[in-house]
């Protein structure tokens, strides 16, 4: 198969990497509007060619692994597409996505969300492995031709990505929990720091347990402003949820309610007897 990538960053650049490791791709087409990105993209071959969006429709797949919002754009100026060309989006909200969906384009489009990643961005954090036994959630794939279903499954299958189906609505409301809420609190918690310690206190006291939980507040904002966008609402009742557990536990030590703060910390050990 042909197949473009559309974004040359961490996404689009791993997807890339796993394509050319199980040889799935007779060329790979590269779309990307940072110029740095795509001279990059050629250096590291992660692409064998960078292409126009015209271009781009001559593949049997184009990836989109680009801001949410852009990935509404790019559908919506497209155009017209071969009936056998799949489009398959790696957005970490779907909803939206589905919903401004073209008419033209819901029998060729896969809403596909891999749950991966690092707060790396850019061609050069591409590496090799990103997507192996990684969870890829599959959407509404009741709108999908069973030629285009059939073709992702295939491709995710091969790069040993383990598949859940679900639909729009119930994944952002899941992607809230697992994903959008970490990545507020990470850079709730990364402020707070900066507005309250001095850096050379950070530099020198800052250890595994601060590293651990600010280390995805490096993520792009430009890309997770989008997210936070278009998944409003539901990261908006994550955060209130959230609040009522700070209540919670500030009550508790303010009333020295020590037994209690241990269940509540040993309830939050069990997450990882399921994980």
């Amino acid at each position: 198969m042909n197949i473009g990538i559309v974004g040359l960053g961490l996404m689009g650049g791993s997807f890339a990497k796993a394509l050319r490791k199980y040889n799935i791709s007779t060329k790979l087409l590269g779309y990307d509007h940072n110029e740095e990105h795509q001279k990059q993209a050629i250096e590291l071959n992660i692409v064998d060619s960078i292409v126009t969006i015209d271009q781009l429709k001559s593949c049997d797949v184009i990836i989109l692994a680009i801001p949410v919002d852009a990935i509404i754009l790019f559908l919506n100026i497209i155009g017209e597409i071969s009936s056998t060309t799949t489009i398959i989006d790696l957005g970490s909200t779907k909803e939206l996505i589905v919903k401004q969906l073209p008419n033209h384009l819901k029998s060729n489009f896969i809403p596909a969300h891999p749950m991966t990643g690092t707060e790396k961005f850019g061609p050069s954090a591409a590496v090799d492995n990103l997507y192996e036994e990684k969870i890829i959630v599959l959407c509404d794939l009741d709108i999908c031709g069973e030629i285009h279903k059939q073709k992702a499954i295939k491709i995710f299958e091969t790069i040993k990505m383990n598949i859940v189906y679900m639909n729009s609505k119930e994944h952002d409301i899941h992607a809230s929990y697992m994903s959008h809420l970490p990545h507020v609190i990470s850079y709730a918690l990364a402020n707070i720091v900066m507005e309250h310690e001095d850096p050379r206190n950070i530099i020198s006291l800052a250890a595994g347990g601060f590293k651990d939980m600010s280390r995805i507040a490096k993520s792009s904002p430009n890309m997770w402003t989008d997210i936070f966008r278009q998944n409003k609402h539901n990261i908006l009742d994550g955060i209130e949820i959230f609040e009522k557990q700070m209540l919670d536990i500030k009550q508790m030590l303010e009333n020295d309610d020590y037994e209690n703060i241990k269940k509540w910390m040993l309830k939050a050990n069990s997450l990882h007897d399921i994980l």
